[in-house]
């Protein structure tokens, strides 16, 4: 194991009234809930023990919190080995007849079966606490140096004049070996190993009951600032690696009664967790992950989660966007603070399948980066079902195997709102191929992209050694929209998309006029028919040399006008822009318009340039001070003539160009260039 640096940082006890607290609430309140929960990957119920402090956990999210402590006979040092020598400390202060078994506040001295763990739990939850707890930690990712504030109020007096301050490091997310595991709590096995959760992996102090704090009266605030080095690896032998995303820290205060243990505790907390770092400059790229419900169509939004860890507040960010062999750079512009984090979209054309996605964060605050991250986006092949009517009734066919505890399932809309949910079902008694029909109607609306999850938490599906199971799901006619008998074998879970279309709305989208053009603006205005409210609007831009977009989010206004602008375009380009509409899950696009962006130092020139005849039939006549040439491009960006200019003007001959539009771009003998358009019309 790693060796870690500790150090205590101001020790002394603040009243109220000289140091205002950050973090912990002044009024009072009753107690929070720790149970240190005393078990072992060799112990056959113990799981059965998780399951039940999940359920009180689930009951009282943010006030509950299981620590498991594997220590005794049932908790072997083979890997991954979670023994730790304060597990050990705290299993000998109680007595513990037999796993599982647990302390509830450790309001007894002897740990207690987990049948009574929920009576006991709202016996603490019900009674005022002599003291708040609250604190912050804040986790540099390159050192894995741990920076803890912890605060304590007393909102009554202690019944000890001196308490215990104890602050635990847990880890979730550790896969390995677990007696029971499938029996008892199978919702925590994945591909035949048990995830093992909230393990207590280190108390940061030197004792394992704590530090001792005093004063404890009334208005007393208690202040203690730890600096923790977090280990790579706990454990001797065969230790498990300390993942810096799977840890929390808890904190709690208890009396002592009697020599140790300290007992009872008054009350806990779970300390807000961020990263952090000195540097001024430094965000990181949390995740990469697909948004939103399902959508019947290949546009897929992705969010990159970015969290500003450096000093200073982020303006600017540059991400590039690497999908299927193209890339996408995405520009942003806010206010992101430190520790905030920003959700950064993106919409990507998906193929049916499931795809890596890549993104770098290339530049913030106008300095380089180098932020790497990965994320899968998935695109499901959707069946299509026409109706009439505003909703459709369908019908779920689902023949469970012997094991019916394992299966659940549900239908969503595309917003992610579950409108159908079933199981889990009954283990069936008998053979070990038994089966058992169960019949759903699940009512859907219509215009909507529909998707049916289903779920096998052991990971073996509804077939073959364990009874033939399978699902099918018709529509109202009784026509199979997916599934057969044979739709058994998905493993962990299955997923379909079916897109229920209704009435048809119509939604038209016009074409794109620009206006306010400069080196680096434009604005954008487009029209909508459409009779209700679409769920997005906005404006497709990309050079006409690139297949990068740039996605401009727009409004919508009374006038059903789609408006929308933008600051990063590049000086001297030419742009090809669309307006589009998300209604339904369905992007609609109007057609593209064609522009042009100015230098940024074209005043001489601009005075003095022009164009005539426009439109022309053949000859096209430039006069302006200080050209040195000319180039014609056509609206796909082809230069299709270049010519020099001699003085202050030129004929330029258009006989070999088609009729259309065309882009004129002028060259100073400044440096400047200039940017026009004509049309050729025979």
């Amino acid at each position: 194991m790693k060796k870690f640096s500790f150090a205590l940082m101001a020790l002394l006890a603040l009243t109220f009234s000289l140091k205002a607290q950050q973090f912990v609430s002044t009024e009072p309140s009753n107690r929070n809930v720790i149970l240190e929960e005393f078990t072992g990957r060799n112990c056959q119920y113990c799981p059965d023990g998780h399951a039940v402090a999940n359920q009180i956990a689930a009951d009282h999210p943010g006030r509950f919190w299981a620590v498991n402590v594997h220590a005794g006979g049932y908790a072997p040092t083979s890997y991954p080995n979670f023994n730790i020598p304060e597990s050990a400390t705290i299993l000998s202060g109680f007595s513990v007849p037999g796993f599982p078994a647990g302390v509830i506040n450790r309001s007894t001295s002897n740990g207690q079966d987990r049948n009574l763990w929920n009576n006991l739990t709202n016996q603490q939850l019900n009674q005022a606490s002599e003291c708040n707890i609250a604190g912050r930690v804040i986790v540099n990712p390159e050192t894995r140096v741990a920076t803890i504030t912890v605060e304590v109020y007393y909102t009554a007096n202690s019944s000890a004049d001196e308490n215990y301050l104890t602050v635990a490091m847990l880890q979730d997310s550790i896969l390995g070996s677990q007696s029971g595991g499938a029996t008892w709590n199978p919702g925590q096995m994945i591909n035949g190993q048990y995830v093992h959760m909230h393990i207590l992996r280190h108390i940061i102090q030197p004792n394992a009951w704590g530090e001792a704090i005093s004063p404890t009266t009334q208005g007393t605030l208690l202040t203690r600032e730890y600096v923790y080095e977090i280990p790579e690896i706990i454990g001797n032998p065969n230790g498990v690696a300390v993942d810096l995303n799977n840890i929390t820290f808890l904190a709690w205060v208890s009396e002592r009664y009697q020599g140790t243990p300290t007992r009872p505790i008054l009350t806990a907390c779970e300390l807000d967790q961020v990263q952090g770092v000195d540097a001024p400059i430094y965000p990181i790229i949390k995740s990469v992950s697909q948004a939103g419900g399902s959508t019947c169509t290949h546009a897929k939004d992705v969010e990159v989660s970015i969290q500003n860890i450096g000093t200073e507040t982020l303006t600017s960010m540059t991400l590039q966007v690497e999908f299927e062999g193209e890339t996408k750079i995405v520009n942003w512009e806010g206010e992101l603070a430190q520790y905030d984090i920003e959700q950064i979209g993106v919409i990507l054309d998906v193929p049916f399948g499931s795809h890596p996605v890549h993104v770098t964060l290339t530049e913030a605050n106008g300095e380089t980066m180098s932020k790497e991250a990965s994320g899968l986006v998935e695109c499901i092949e959707w069946g299509e079902l026409v109706t009439e009517n505003d909703e459709e009734n369908l019908r779920l066919e689902l023949m469970q195997d012997k094991y019916g505890a394992h299966i659940t399932w549900d239908f969503t809309i595309s917003d992610g709102t579950v409108i159908a949910s079933g199981g889990p079902y009954t283990t069936l008694a008998g053979g070990a191929t038994a089966t058992q029909l169960h019949l759903e109607t699940i009512t859907v609306p219509s215009n909507e992209c529909v998707r049916f999850n289903i779920y096998d938490s052991q990971g073996n599906g509804i077939c073959c050694s364990y009874g033939h199971g399978y699902y099918i799901v018709k529509d109202s006619q009784g026509n199979v929209l997916f599934g057969d008998e044979d739709d058994g074998n998905y493993g962990e879970g299955a997923s379909h998309l079916i897109s229920v279309m209704g009435p048809q709305a119509t939604v038209e989208v016009g074409g794109t006029e620009v206006s306010n053009v400069d080196y680096n603006h434009a604005d954008f205005i487009s029209s909508l028919v459409y009779d209700g409210y679409p769920d997005e609007v906005g404006f497709e831009c990309r050079k006409v040399t690139s297949s990068e977009t740039m996605i401009i989010h727009g409004i919508l206004n009374e006038f059903q006008k789609i408006l929308g602008s933008t600051d990063e375009l590049e000086p001297t380009s030419i742009y090809m822009v669309r307006a589009y509409a998300i209604v339904n899950g369905q992007t609609y696009y109007g057609a593209e318009t064609t522009f042009q962006t100015w230098t940024e130092s074209v005043a001489e020139l601009e005075q003095s340039l022009k164009i005539y005849p426009n439109p022309t039939t053949g000859v096209l006549n430039i006069q302006g001070e200080g050209m040195t040439s000319v180039e014609v491009y056509n609206t796909v960006g082809q230069r299709v003539m270049t010519q020099v200019v001699n003085g202050n003007g030129i004929q330029l001959n258009t006989e070999s160009l088609n009729n259309g539009i065309y882009f004129l771009r002028v060259h100073a003998d400044d440096g400047a260039v200039l940017n026009r358009t004509f049309s050729v019309a025979r």
